[in-house]
């Protein structure tokens, strides 16, 4: 019976080591499960920042596909982002005023 105790008592040691170097490797040890929440983390951000740049990308093909398509569209953008006039156009500049900043 003692040596049956023994075998037991070595199973579970043998047993318990294994726990604290599984339990190691998972929390401590190398790709342990910080290092999965960490990666996940920036998995999520890149895919935010991709879907920003499918979305600024998408509207830039629209502009294309507008600019292509219209021949006004290079002219009123021309307007807009430059500030470019037709000659013999008078050009006027309305100036808001910035609300009284003491009251």
């Amino acid at each position: 019976m003692n040596h049956i105790g023994l075998k037991v008592k070595l199973v579970l040691a043998v047993f318990v080591v294994m726990l604290i170097l599984l339990q190691y490797a998972l929390w401590g040890g190398k790709q342990n499960v910080i290092d999965l929440y960490r990666l996940n983390r920036q998995v999520v951000d890149v895919r935010n920042e991709n879907h920003e740049f499918q979305s600024r990308n998408d509207q830039l093909h629209e502009d294309v596909i507008d600019i292509k398509s219209r021949l006004g569209a290079i002219e009123s953008l021309a307007r807009f982002d430059l500030g470019l006039i037709k000659p013999g156009e008078t050009y006027y500049q309305i100036v808001r005023s910035e609300p009284d900043q003491n009251h």
